[in-house]
């Protein structure tokens, strides 16, 4: 009897302490989030505060309950790319005529503000008007040229113009560093944008409209890269950035305390505790220690850095701390990498000016665009790549006549393909011969897509890179060297802002609708149930703060339709729990004992409950399917909380009803105008 007591108990809190284990980083992130915005007029301590607490903020703002821009204001805006533009551009000048041109303008009228697919319909009008692709466009890599090779060549630079634009969109918001932005594919040309907080409207309309810019950069890591680094260790510090000082003051004192306490704890004569005088940090407790390197070197403690002397010998990790720059090889191989979670904070520190004034002139620190798996010495999901590439490019994109992945014949492996125009084959040449056995960085927007090798120089423009992880990323890869190349043009079709106001205008109004609808439950439940009412009451609370608990578990966002599908989960709850007490107010009028009374009303409500819950589910399924944007917020929340008043209405009301009986009651108030007495 007492274990089954502890279980029913066990029932109730144990997903209430999993609400608020989940719900902890929202309470968490709202805490620090006060902190940091009453620092925000003051740059320095704003610095030192995201030098502390950054990594602890951006983990629970990563964990926390998201708001959709209904509630927190920002910008909805959906691109599209001007695929009959690079169709325009593809054709040969000198072929051009008022035909062609006329069954441009055709095109153009009949899927400007539709859904249609620009290529679909230009091929359509072109075929009917009698004439040949052949007469307008040429196919360079074909000795004998088709119908169907054109139209071949259209639809894959198309479809590479939308993900070219889809990519570059991609990589400018993340580096604007807004939180939980939305960018997906549209149709077959338009891309929809969903940026939460955003304060500029201006800013990010040029920013989405920027033309691309690609790069070609050589990579020059070596030991002044180093240099540098601890430069930028020392400038943080305050610290003159030509000084020696390495590890503070404060960090040596602690050491001396540290060691003369174990001395002093080591009364057995041993020789075997001794303390290293040439590490300050030996000492220190691990999270003193950890706390002192961070303060030190504010900028490399966050850089993992790997070296070979060659090619063929392997990468093996360094260590920067008590480390001088002449204690490295002026040649050989370097990486250096940096885990997911101190990306944010170190593009940050990199854009601060007297961070910008000790990088050299010639010099530039870039990050790569994707991150790689998660490697040992680096914490994080993933690692990024941190280069020092030459600040001056060498070559720009816009040579590049045709980029598309492929397959190297010898290995199998996937490969990109690329090839330029006669000057950018002409500069290229040189370029590779001056820098055979040496990295040139592929950089779209300020990011590294991709630093190969060169093996030899290229005289004529083709060139193959190897070494692609697989066919997704020789795929973007490809998107990325396009930039240059394609001509399709990015235009804003809608625009709509919502300002903040108005989100918390909506988030008081959500708030108060549910408050008052939950408030006239409880009320009506109490009134007509009674105590049987009161135990469902404790039910329903409870299936809210599951619903949002779940909610911040699967990553999701709290819009203002999701508000309403809580609400209406709510009113489901509370019919479950509706059903179940009339079943057994029936049971007890025909003499049944409380206990029978119980089982039977669970047993006998259970198939419409479940039939009435599923019927609602499955809505909610077809919702999210067919609809979009808020639609598919209100049917996330409604699945979700059908699923919690299965749980709350079934089982957590019986586990109470089950602990009320252990008590040894016998009646029961389930509303009626007098108690019911169970025939004992």
């Amino acid at each position: 009897m007492k274990q089954n007591v502890l279980w029913r108990w066990g029932i109730i809190i144990a997903p209430i302490l999993a609400a608020a284990y989940l719900m902890w980083p929202t309470y968490r992130y709202y805490q620090m989030d006060e902190e940091r915005q009453a620092l925000s007029s003051d740059s320095v301590q704003l610095a030192q505060w995201d030098e502390l607490h950054g990594e602890d903020f951006q983990k629970v703002r990563q964990n926390r309950l998201k708001l959709g821009l209904d509630l927190r204001g920002g910008m909805y805006v959906t691109l599209e790319v001007d695929v009959l533009k690079l169709i325009e551009e593809a054709a040969d000048e000198t072929s051009v005529d008022g035909e062609f041109t006329s069954i441009i303008e055709k095109t153009r009228k009949e899927t400007d503000n539709t859904d249609l697919d620009v290529l679909d319909t230009f091929l359509g009008l072109f075929k009917a008007s009698g004439k040949s692709l052949l007469q307008y466009f040429t196919i360079s890599s074909q000795l004998d040229p088709t119908e169907e090779a054109v139209e071949e060549r259209l639809r894959r630079d198309a479809d590479a113009a939308v993900d070219q634009a889809l990519q570059v969109i991609k990589q400018r918001i993340n580096q604007y560093e807004l939180s939980e932005t939305e960018i997906q594919k549209v149709g077959s040309r338009r891309i929809q944008i969903e940026l939460p907080d955003v304060k500029d409207e201006q800013e990010i309309r040029s920013l989405l409209q920027t033309t691309a810019r690609l790069e070609f950069k050589r990579v020059l890591m070596n030991r002044e890269t180093i240099r540098t680094f601890y430069a930028i260790d020392r400038v943080l510090k305050g610290v003159s950035p030509d000084s020696t000082d390495v590890v503070s003051d404060s960090a040596i004192a602690r050491a001396d305390t540290a060691s003369k306490d174990t001395a002093v704890a080591d009364t057995s004569g041993s020789d075997t505790a001794k303390s290293d005088t040439t590490n300050p940090y030996t000492n220190l407790p691990k999270e003193e220690q950890e706390r002192a390197i961070k303060r030190d070197y504010p900028f490399t403690h966050m850089i993992a850095g790997y070296f070979a002397a060659n090619e063929k010998a392997t990468m093996q990790p360094f260590d920067f701390v008590l480390k001088k720059p002449e204690d490295f090889p002026e040649t050989g191989i370097y990486r250096f990498i940096i885990g997911e979670k101190f990306l944010s904070q170190l593009l940050r520190l990199l854009n601060r000016p007297e961070v910008q004034k000790v990088i050299p002139v010639d010099l530039q620190i870039l990050i790569g665009a994707n991150a790689e798996g998660r490697t040992a010495s680096a914490e994080g999901t993933g690692v990024y790549d941190v280069y020092t590439v030459a600040r001056e490019a060498d070559l720009t994109g816009d040579v590049i006549t045709e980029a598309f992945p492929t397959y190297d014949p010898s290995s199998g492996h996937p490969v990109v393909s690329m090839s330029m125009n006669p000057e950018g084959a002409e500069r290229w040449a040189q370029i590779t011969g001056a820098n055979v056995g040496k990295r040139i960085a592929i950089v779209l927007d300020g990011r590294v897509y991709s630093a190969p090798n060169v093996i030899n120089k290229i005289p004529n423009g083709s060139s193959q890179i190897t070494g692609m992880g697989g066919v997704q990323e020789a795929n973007l890869l490809a998107v990325v060297l396009k930039a240059g190349a394609l001509k399709a043009p990015v235009k804003i079709i809608e625009e709509r802002v919502v300002g903040p106001s108005l989100g918390e205008d909506s988030i008081r109004r959500g708030i108060m609708s549910s408050i008052l609808s939950f408030a006239l439950v409880v009320l009506f439940m109490l009134v007509y149930y009674m105590l049987g009412g009161g135990l469902a009451d404790v039910a329903l609370l409870m299936n809210v703060l599951l619903v949002v608990a779940t909610l911040v578990g699967l990553q999701g966002t709290l819009t203002l339709p999701g508000i309403a599908g809580i609400i209406l989960a709510t009113a489901m709850a509370v019919d479950a729990n509706i059903l179940i007490f009339e079943r057994m107010r029936e049971e007890l009028a025909a003499g049944r004992t409380l206990r029978t009374a119980l089982e039977q009303g669970y047993a006998k409500a259970w198939s419409a409950i479940l039939d009435s819950n599923l019927t609602n589910m499955l809505s909610g399924v077809v919702l999210i399917f067919l609809g979009s944007g808020p639609v598919k917020g209100f049917a996330w929340t409604l699945i979700i909380g059908v699923l919690m008043t299965l749980f709350t209405a079934v089982v957590v009301t019986r586990s109470m009803f089950e602990l009320y009986l252990s008590t040894g009651a016998t009646t029961i108030n389930l509303g009626q105008k007098k108690t019911a007495q169970a025939v004992v």
